[in-house]
């Protein structure tokens, strides 16, 4: 299980990504959860930095795709400010948002990479579809109740792999 809950990569923010090392991997698309990875938990409008980051990805030729748990005007309207599709609610860990996105995005699961903030929903659901998983930092702490929750059992998983990968 621990395996199914490890990122391929664990960084701070999706801008300490360089798209074009991304690119020469052969990563081809990017799935990109929405709150506290893009934008901060009910933010209203994206960081220049994160806008820069995303016009980034599509210069060196990467398609990508939002795909949230969260859906509603906010989701689509921050989706078009960024001028990327959006997919939701994806109801992650679940497979059939971040599948419906790869397929609008026309993408096999090993050319896609998936960045997301939370273990059990972003990471699980992508490395169950053997997806690239790229697990940041959240932006805000501010965070829906059942996330805030779940952060309590992070903790503990977050726990066992720094274990892991010091012994």
């Amino acid at each position: 299980m621990i395996r199914l809950l490890t990122p391929s990569i664990y960084i701070r923010s999706v801008t300490d990504l360089d798209p074009s090392d991304l690119f020469a991997d052969g990563i081809r698309a990017m799935l990109l959860d929405l709150d506290n990875t893009l934008v901060a938990w009910g933010a209203t409008e994206p960081e220049p930095r994160m806008l820069a980051w995303v016009a980034r990805l599509k210069e060196v030729g990467l398609r990508a795709c939002i795909v949230s748990n969260g859906f509603s005007r906010r989701t689509i309207r921050l989706s078009t400010v960024f001028g990327l599709p959006a997919v939701g609610p994806a109801a992650k860990p679940s497979l059939w948002g971040l599948r419906r996105a790869m397929a609008l995005l026309q993408t096999p699961a090993s050319q896609t990479a998936l960045v997301g903030d939370q273990l059990f929903t972003d990471v699980l659901a992508g490395n169950l579809l053997h997806l690239r998983t790229i697990l940041v930092e959240p932006l805000s702490s501010r965070e829906f109740i059942t996330t805030r929750i779940m952060r309590l059992a992070e903790r503990l998983v977050r726990r066992r792999l720094l274990q892991t990968h010091t012994t």
